[in-house]
């Protein structure tokens, strides 16, 4: 369950971040540097938890 969401987390919050740059009249190649910080906070999460889970296993 808990990897289903890690996986599911970073397309939600690249979705809300899309509709937040549209609702502003931004284009995506604007927000590009957002999508960046999306995805390297979702690479960190997924990591840290993945290393939780081998380390308590």
């Amino acid at each position: 369950m808990l990897l289903r969401l890690l996986f599911i987390l970073p397309v939600v919050m690249c979705l809300i971040w899309w509709w937040y740059l549209k609702q502003h009249n931004y284009t995506a190649k604007q927000g590009i540097k957002g999508f960046a910080y999306i995805i390297a906070f979702n690479v960190f999460v997924i990591g840290f938890f993945t290393l939780m889970i081998h380390i308590t296993d």
